[in-house]
Formats: structure tokens, sequence, C-alpha cells
């Protein structure tokens, strides 16, 4: 059975390998966040935003705590302690219909 861009996120966050982010956000992917304010547009904007957060939050400490599916996305829950501060927070991935990450927020 072929791997989902879910299962591929999950690889991402575990591999650390931007080539693979790359590969898997849709040319016109959006991200939001309350951080930046106003939808960022485009695969490179978008690249920028998730590499930079996977930098500060995945690595050792980072898990997945839940999941909620639909047919087109998904809600990762995850927990991350960062110098004693426990975070706890949600993805909300949407999907292509081609599978690509099409919006994250």
């Amino acid at each position: 059975m072929p791997m989902t861009a879910l299962d591929k996120w999950y690889d991402y966050m575990k591999s650390h390998d931007h080539a693979a982010l790359w590969d898997l956000l849709h040319p016109d992917a959006v991200f939001e966040s309350p951080v930046v304010h106003t939808p960022q547009r485009g695969r490179d904007i978008t690249f920028k935003y998730l590499s930079s957060a996977e930098k500060v939050l995945g690595g050792p400490g980072f898990r997945y705590i839940g999941e909620w599916r639909s047919a087109n996305g998904a809600v990762l829950e995850f927990e991350k302690e960062i110098e004693g501060i426990k975070l706890n927070g949600v993805d909300i991935i949407s999907f292509s219909d081609d599978d690509w990450i099409a919006r994250f927020k």
C-alpha cells in the first residue's frame, strides 16, 4: 500500500529531511499561525516556516500524542518540553486531492 502524505509527514518529523518536506508541500501550500497573523501562501514560505518550527519543536522530547483524521486532513496533538516548559499544541493539516500538504495550521 502506498504511503500517504500523512505517513510521509510522520517520517519527516523523525528524519528531519528537508528535501522530504519540500516534496510533501503543494506548490500553492498555505501556512497559518497566530504568530504570523495572516495566511502565508506558497511552497517557499510554507517550507521556511515549517522547517524553522521543526528545528525548534522537533527532535528529542517531541511526540505526537493524538491523531484525528478526516477524508482530506488530520489534526495531530503534540507535546514538547523546552527548558522546563511543557508545550502542548496541535497541527492541523489539509491534503490536496493528489496527496500533498495543501494547508498547514
